[in-house]
């Protein structure tokens, strides 16, 4: 009898997506078993807060692939939720009663929104942004002169908001910290960002906190803060991050440290079981240490690498972090790991763009953050990536003059 060979992935998302790709590029002819609970075709998700609030893309735009090229590459996408994984036996259980047997496994199950814990913060009206459907939900919403608050002031949160404004509502975004952007980026980045957004019409509210949110009798949404204050609302975003899928993880033995452990080449702890993308842990290039990244990039890169990596390939994941955020026409970036650095230069650019290098004690760039109008700082801070993507350890004078050109320093 000849057993079948299947190469599973849970979560079709960006990164379970990827990565069945990747699986038939690299010679893959076996079964590919692409299972995730959303009917969704694989997507990215930066397009949710942003092109997909504004009207100015579609659904099926953010899916990775088309269902042909789907089809053609013979992926058998299971709309279904996984109930345990049996790593002894190398079995996927799934709700329903299945079972899929695997040679290899990747854990591609992203994350879990956070949800508020204050009274009405499961009413109409007020909603999370993690999935399509969200987003589908929300974008009807944000109608001309609709008073939206947005509960958390992240990236998630002030990209909402810029798209909020560009469609014409009243925002207001509320923030606990004493800033926005929390440790993600250097405090002179996170005030211009605040100043963008109170320049565009927002209204931005640092250490302020939610306490409860009603309806009105008008059939509005109240807001009442911890200062006393009552916000009246259309539509209330909360957008506060999200935590790790890594609960089939843990329940199946697997090492879980607030995500799940991977090594340099994705592998978990039980062989075999790979995992990626937002829920997994892994070795930094940069300090050896275990950090986690929610980004985009990360996505991307990893799915590929633990793709090939289940068919024996056993490539080390070497990327640094690197991620970006849109907000009206200015973006902000950050390449590498900025809290290694122990002295910071700044690099101030034409057009009140600015970019932040980092060096660590022995004068190696570590990390580079960036903001600003995008037409005149996406150049500059694609020559700061790739610096800090070197390890080079140029003269922090050279850094923050502008006669100096940085890519004379690759």
């Amino acid at each position: 009898m000849t057993t079948v060979r299947v190469m599973a992935i849970v979560g079709a998302g960006h990164v379970g997506g990827r990565a069945a790709q990747t699986l038939r590029e690299s010679g893959w002819r076996g079964v590919i078993a692409l299972i995730g609970a959303e009917p969704h075709l694989p997507y990215e998700r930066p397009p949710l807060s942003k092109g997909l609030l504004t009207g100015e893309r579609e659904p099926a735009q953010c899916q990775l692939r088309t269902r042909d090229a789907w089809q053609q590459d013979n992926v058998e996408h299971i709309v279904a939720t996984v109930k345990a994984i049996a790593p002894d036996t190398r079995e996927i259980q799934l709700v329903d009663g299945r079972t899929i047997p695997y040679e290899a496994l990747l854990l591609a199950t992203g994350g879990h929104v956070r949800r508020l814990a204050i009274p009405g913060a499961g009413l109409d009206g007020v909603s999370t942004l993690r999935t399509l459907d969200d987003a589908a939900a929300i974008e009807p919403r944000l109608v001309p002169d609709a008073r939206v608050v947005i509960i958390g002031g992240g990236f998630i949160g002030l990209e909402v908001a810029a798209s909020a404004r560009q469609r014409g509502c009243h925002v207001c975004v509320l923030e606990g910290a004493p800033r926005l952007l929390g440790r993600a980026v250097p405090a002179t980045i996170a005030a211009r960002v605040h100043a963008l957004h109170e320049s565009k019409g927002v209204e931005v509210r640092v250490n302020t906190a939610p306490t409860t949110i009603e309806h009105t009798p008008e059939g509005a949404l109240a807001v009442s803060l911890a200062n006393g204050d009552v916000l009246i609302a259309d539509t209330v975003i909360i957008g506060i991050g999200i935590d790790p899928a890594d609960e089939l993880a843990r329940e199946a033995g697997l090492k879980v440290q607030r995500g799940v452990v991977v090594n340099a080449e994705l592998e978990t702890s039980a062989p075999g079981i790979y995992a990626a993308g937002d829920v997994a842990i892994f070795p930094s290039r940069l300090s050896g240490q275990l950090i986690r990244q929610e980004t985009w990039h990360n996505a991307e890169t990893q799915a590929r690498i633990a793709a090939r990596n289940m068919l024996g390939a056993r490539e080390k994941y070497q990327d640094l972090p690197w991620f970006w955020s849109d907000q009206y026409d200015h973006q902000l970036q950050v390449a590498g790991e900025p809290v290694l650095g122990e002295q910071c230069v700044t690099r101030a650019l034409p057009g009140a763009a600015e970019i932040h290098f980092n060096l660590d004690a022995n004068g190696r760039l570590v990390g580079a953050s960036g903001f600003g109008p995008v037409s005149g700082f996406v150049k500059e801070m694609k020559l700061a990536r790739m610096l800090v993507d070197r390890g080079a350890t140029p003269a922090p004078e050279t850094l923050s003059d502008l006669n100096f050109k940085l890519k004379s320093l690759l």
